[in-house]
């Protein structure tokens, strides 16, 4: 993505990056072979400089990464790389999922070790007001494109409280937790990451889920056989 604003399928309200129109970029994106060199320059100095190599090189930040063009051949490049350079890191991205169904991108986060696709709810009137998303959004098809990985991805979700545009958006409640639950069950995901608000907002109505809200629901997706991370 660009270093000097953001590119995303989604325009969330809790988004640390801010708000889409209000960081449009003025550069272009990276193109693929800038980014592989600007890796492979990184990791020799990590290695031969710092005297350390990462853990992970994680695909996250400033809009969605698969929209870019070359997402896949940029994978590629980073595997080769991480292969050569720290064959011990793992290989990360986070995405919305809002382009999980297509066919190329699906092949590309199969390589990758940790695909970790988002989900803040089933509820298609929440992801409207909250995520906000940038053109046509199914949630049902993007759940069904998720069971397509079978297994393969970890599941993000975002809980918080407070209120956008005067509506609630504290989706801890059971009118959210029970679908999105079972949504779960149909995906089996390796893991469920499950976080709330950590960095300033867009809008400065929106708060943290509290610490014992989280470990219920975490509790909740244990109970259905599954590994569960929760980041308070």
């Amino acid at each position: 993505m660009p270093a000097d604003g953001k590119i995303c399928t989604f325009d969330c309200v809790y988004c640390e990056c801010g708000l889409n129109a209000d960081f449009r970029p003025k550069t272009r994106r990276p193109t693929r072979e800038e980014v592989a060199t600007t890796l492979e320059q990184r990791l020799i100095s990590m290695r031969d400089v710092d005297g350390c190599l990462p853990d992970v090189l994680t695909f996250a930040g400033n809009g969605e990464p698969t929209i870019h063009p070359d997402f896949s051949a940029i994978i590629d490049d980073t595997i080769r790389l991480r292969d050569i350079y720290c064959p011990q890191a793992k290989v990360s991205v986070l995405s919305n999922a809002t382009r999980a169904h297509v066919p190329e991108i699906k092949a590309a986060l199969m390589r990758v070790d940790n695909n970790i696709l988002k989900l803040d709810t089933v509820d298609a009137e929440y992801i409207n007001m909250v995520d906000q998303p940038v053109g046509v959004y199914n949630v049902n098809q993007v759940v069904e494109a998720m069971c397509q990985y079978e297994g393969k991805c970890i599941v993000q979700t975002m809980f918080m409280k407070g209120e956008c545009e005067g509506k609630s958006v504290d989706n801890t409640g059971d009118r959210y937790i029970g679908p999105w639950l079972e949504a779960l069950k149909k995906i089996s995901p390796q893991q469920v990451m499950i976080y709330t608000i950590d960095r300033e907002t867009p809008l400065s109505s929106l708060c943290k889920a509290t610490p014992d809200e989280l470990d219920a629901i975490a509790k909740r997706v244990e109970a259905l056989g599954l590994k569960v991370s929760v980041s308070y």
